[in-house]
């Protein structure tokens, strides 16, 4: 059985590939990594999914066997909080074990760096050459177990601008989709005027029967909830809580693009947080308007937050995310996180006054319309990758009547139009389909636009 890592870590299916004898094979490797560059210490959480508890004790086990101090969560806890564990608990490493939005078949294999953000490729790289190399170790189960989650949330609330969330009764609805935050929202807001009402908040395997991901298909009941209660906004959460999905005060999702341009002008604006910004190549336009306004230098990466965290390495960043929902903040760690996009969505509301939905339209006024659908197309094996590279190989000129001005290669083929609208499509790399991204500047061209994309790969 072969073992690849992909955009986020190594996933597979519950009792196929991901068993326990497999996840202990990629615990040594782990160890056996960690040992060539003298780490003494790795933190350990998980999510809620079946069984999870138990594929991190066995991490816990080979790494304690192999003589390293491990500190385990002593509950679920969200990806976040376990890299922010990992870099305030002063780790060499962490790992925690989630599936992220995959469905309920599955589970994973998050690495975090000491830093407190994804592992970066060349340590993935690394521990991926040495799985199945040595004998795994067991037999030692000795390490600390501490509430994670308790680190976390007190971190979080020193962002916030208290006097905001205490000036009158508000009403938000959370949605953490039976997943790793569940139940922090509330605990975040217990000290404010800020009334948290909560669905889908308990643990349940099979994830209410959806994909534990905050994308607008998937938000029904929220979106009913938030105006039934005449909420303020409505905030999801995907199943590790990195990732954040949106509805405003109408019901209606706000698309992730949005969201990203939304949370970067409150982190300049308003948090006034120094820095450059980072996006992937399946990210809003508009993000490039408003650096250009803002006068921010802005960098470019391929999808994956760990190419992200990267550059937050690298350079002083203010804010940095992708079109996934997945966003991260200077002042907090080089990380995703979904809890404190919501926090700070929440925030920005509470300053402006008004709706959200007003304060969208006010976006538009000044930077443009942006419209976005993306659809994911289920493909057997390297279809999808064999599609892209065909379509690198003879690039369109033409869409749908529009003209294509540029070509982007940086992560599968985007093609991008004279009105700055562009169409990406990228094989995924967690999971088997084939992604199609399309934003334009009106809505009817996103539908038609991506209805010729999709002939063109027999979609």
């Amino acid at each position: 059985m072969s073992i690849k890592f992909g955009t986020d870590g190594w996933r597979a299916v519950i009792a196929d590939q991901f068993t326990f004898d497999a996840v202990a094979k990629v615990a040594q490797a782990h160890a056996d990594h960690l040992k060539e560059k003298n780490g003494k210490r790795v933190v350990i959480g998980y999510d809620p999914r079946f069984m999870s508890e138990d594929f991190a004790y066995i991490v816990a086990e080979v790494l304690s066997s192999n003589d390293f101090e491990v500190i385990l969560s002593s509950s679920v806890c969200t990806t976040p909080a376990l890299a922010l564990a990992t870099k305030e608990l002063n780790a060499d490493e962490g790992v925690m074990i989630t599936a992220s939005h995959n469905t309920y078949r599955y589970n994973g294999y998050k690495i975090k760096g000491s830093y407190g953000g994804p592992a970066t490729p060349e340590i993935i790289k690394d521990i991926e050459e040495k799985i199945g190399l040595s004998q795994v170790k067991k037999g030692k189960t000795r390490w600390e177990e501490i509430d994670l989650n308790s680190l976390y949330i007190e971190r979080l609330k020193r962002y916030i601008m208290p006097e905001l969330f205490r000036q009158k009764m508000e009403k938000v609805v959370h949605d953490p989709m039976h997943g790793s935050a569940m139940g922090l929202l509330s605990q975040l807001l217990e000290d404010t005027f800020i009334d948290v009402s909560q669905i889908n908040h308990y643990r349940d395997p099979y994830f209410g029967g959806h994909h534990p991901e905050p994308i607008d298909k998937n938000l029904s009941l929220l979106k009913g909830k938030v105006v039934a209660e005449e909420a303020l906004v409505g905030i999801a959460n995907d199943g590790d809580g990195d990732r954040v999905g949106i509805v405003d005060e109408a019901g209606e999702f706000v698309s992730t693009q949005i969201g990203y341009a939304l949370l970067l002008l409150h982190t300049l604006r308003n948090k006034k947080v120094e820095g450059a910004v980072a996006k992937t190549v399946s990210t809003s336009y508009l993000v490039d308007r408003i650096c250009e306004k803002e006068n921010r230098k802005l960098y470019k990466t391929p999808v994956g937050f760990k190419y992200i965290a990267d550059i937050f390495l690298k350079e002083k960043i203010a804010f940095g995310g992708e079109e996934s929902g997945g966003y991260g903040f200077g002042f907090h760690i080089p990380e995703r996180d979904g809890l404190l996009s919501g926090l700070m969505i929440i925030e920005m509301i509470l300053l402006h006054g008004k709706p959200l939905s007003k304060i969208i339209e006010d976006l538009f006024s000044e930077f443009g319309t942006a419209y976005y659908r993306r659809e994911d197309l289920k493909v057997n094996g390297d279809e999808g990758r064999i599609l892209v590279e065909r379509l690198k190989k003879e690039p369109l000129k033409e869409l749908a009547g529009l003209k294509i001005k540029e070509t982007d290669l940086t992560d599968g083929v985007k093609f991008i139009f004279e009105n700055d609208g562009w169409v990406l499509f990228r094989a995924s790399g967690t999971e088997p389909v084939l992604r199609i991204y399309v934003e334009m500047p009106e809505r009817s061209q996103v539908d038609r636009i991506l209805e010729e994309a999709k002939t063109l790969i027999g979609g």
